[in-house]
């Protein structure tokens, strides 16, 4: 990599599991990457992004990451201990104080590659499924990906799921059952049982019901499963949902949320942005 001629962008992916590294170029084409594994010592991280650097300087960083990203630290994200009492993006800015930085919530970062270049391209509106290390949707209407009043848009993981979990604290939320770590925690062999997956439906026919989508595109870890997926889940919203929707893998399963930094990053080296 040439240093003072050829400028570059950084893009990082803060997963539940692994974090993903990619130095590329200002056209978005990728010239390093790397995968570790997440750490609530972000210094980690940043020894890895140096390396990939080679001595330069990133013209911007784009970074996806779970949760939600605000000022103080980076809430929702409870499979990495301290990252709630994380300030991200002004730790990036610490570390790369000459690179434009732009911070987003991973689902958020996916489901906007996928509308961009992806299985949800054309779609209005469109619904992105992550079954990853956690649960979580977002969706996609007129072009733009819905954030909500605090940019917890979709973070279905918090939903309840019985009648007798109304009004308690105490309750346990949907993504205990229903998640890669909850799969990884509760299955022997890694596979899918009934309840997983019909617990996955119920909720995914009412999200279809409510948002009326044109397709709902599923990514992450689990989409490696995507033929023990793809019946259950169609059957149900073909059971249940006035105008069921079109059902797809995404186009970028494991990597959508990097490919959105990537763009953020592209997006933030520009003249004038």
């Amino acid at each position: 990599m040439s240093r003072a001629a050829d400028p570059v962008v950084l893009a990082l992916d803060f997963g539940g599991t692994k974090t993903a590294l990619t130095v590329a170029d200002l056209h978005g084409n990728r010239l390093q990457h790397r995968t570790i594994e997440t750490d609530s010592d972000l210094r980690r991280a940043l020894r890895a992004a140096r390396t990939l650097l080679d001595g330069g300087e990133p013209r911007a960083v784009g970074v996806a990451t779970i949760g939600i990203p605000g000022p103080d630290g980076v809430a929702l994200a409870p499979n990495i201990p301290g990252w709630d009492r994380l300030p991200l993006e002004r730790e990036l800015a610490a570390e790369f104080p000459r690179s434009a930085i732009r911070v987003a919530t991973d689902v958020k970062a996916a489901a906007a590659y996928e509308h961009a270049s992806g299985a949800l391209a054309g779609c209005d509106p469109g619904l992105y499924v992550n079954l990853g290390t956690g649960l979580a949707v977002a969706v996609v209407a007129h072009g733009t990906v819905l954030a909500g009043r605090h940019g917890a848009s979709g973070e279905i993981g918090y939903n309840l799921r019985a009648l007798a979990d109304v009004g308690r604290t105490d309750h346990l939320p949907l993504e205990t059952a229903v998640s890669g770590k909850a799969l990884q925690q509760g299955s022997t062999t890694g596979e899918f049982d009934e309840g997983f997956l019909t617990e996955l439906a119920f909720h995914l026919v009412n999200l279809a019901i409510a948002i009326d989508p044109e397709r709902i595109v599923v990514g992450g870890g689990l989409v490696r499963s995507w033929h023990a997926l793809h019946d259950p889940l169609r059957r149900a919203l073909d059971a249940a949902v006035p105008y069921p929707p079109q059902l797809a893998p995404a186009a970028h399963p494991y990597d959508a949320p990097l490919l959105g930094a990537l763009t953020l990053a592209v997006e933030a080296a520009r003249p004038g942005t």
